[in-house]
């Protein structure tokens, strides 16, 4: 079922869990549970047919080890891209549409300007490659981890550079609030400003603790305390709906640009992850709350 503003259809973004590693089963159970896609990693012929076999979309899917796609080594950078290449081609032809990732260097320590140029040079072919498929990218703004949170294109100074530097139509962003709003960057303003390069939307959200923010600062970590599951000790994220993003001013906008592409849930939520049980609850907890949204 389809969310109540702009009628998007709500997909999930299949997890590492063991119960999700089935591919037969996943699909059977997202259905029956009133899901309308499935991101995948990589995706073979096999992963496609069983999830027409579903009645199914396939949603978004990664590309190959994109971490090492701005591998330090060049001779490691070229194998990745060249593979990469021929993925998108395979891929392509088994359905995809929109190709996943996320701009990290293989080195966190380098100067961003270089990191930037660096991306650019990488994922130039690339985006050539998807834009002859008919595909599309979408970066995820993940910033990467601390101390450096050196990945490009997570904020609006890189993305706005990005799209026009790399010079492809094929080029775009996947929309997730929750990297934003733990960068401090508004996701709603972010939204309106790249709303013509938003090719997938991932609903997950992130919560603020005031009071820690009050006890620690926003920057430094606690003496005493420990930091929350997939997140730090002022922020978390969470399922849609337990967390700051305003989902129904999202789909509004999105609509407004008539987005026809998939909303998927991307489960990372301390109080739901980690059991067969919880992860099933979060998943449709959050389907509950988007089709009412």
């Amino acid at each position: 079922m389809a969310t109540r503003t702009g009628g998007f259809p709500i997909g999930l973004r299949r997890g590492w869990t063991d119960w999700q590693k089935d591919m037969k089963s996943l699909a059977s159970w997202a259905k029956g549970a009133g899901f309308e896609a499935i991101d995948l990693g990589g995706v073979t012929a096999d992963d496609a047919a069983t999830l027409a076999g579903a009645s199914l979309r396939l949603g978004s899917v990664d590309l190959l080890d994109f971490g090492s796609i701005m591998a330090s080594d060049p001779s490691q950078r070229k194998d990745v891209i060249e593979k990469n290449v021929t993925y998108v081609k395979r891929a392509a032809a088994a359905g995809a549409k929109v190709f996943f990732t996320c701009l990290i260097p293989g080195d966190p320590s380098r100067a961003r300007s270089e990191n930037y140029r660096l991306a650019v040079e990488s994922y130039a072919p690339i985006c050539k490659a998807i834009e002859a498929a008919g595909g599309a990218l979408a970066i995820e703004g993940w910033p990467g981890g601390a101390p450096h949170l050196a990945n490009l294109c997570c904020t609006p100074e890189t993305c706005r550079s990005f799209l026009k530097d790399v010079g492809s139509k094929a080029a775009g962003l996947n929309y997730d609030p929750s990297h934003l709003i733990r960068l401090g960057v508004d996701p709603i303003r972010f939204l309106k400003e790249f709303l013509p390069h938003i090719h997938h939307v991932h609903a997950k959200d992130t919560a603020i603790d005031s009071e820690g923010i009050y006890e620690l600062g926003r920057y430094q970590s606690s003496a005493f305390g420990k930091p929350h599951g997939f997140g730090e000790y002022v922020w978390r994220y969470t399922i849609p709906g337990h967390g700051e993003t305003r989902w129904v001013d999202v789909f509004n906008i999105l609509k407004s640009a008539g987005y026809k592409g998939i909303v998927s849930v991307e489960l990372e939520d301390e109080n739901f992850n980690g059991s067969e049980p919880g992860e099933k609850a979060g998943f449709t907890h959050s389907l509950a709350f988007l089709r009412g949204a």
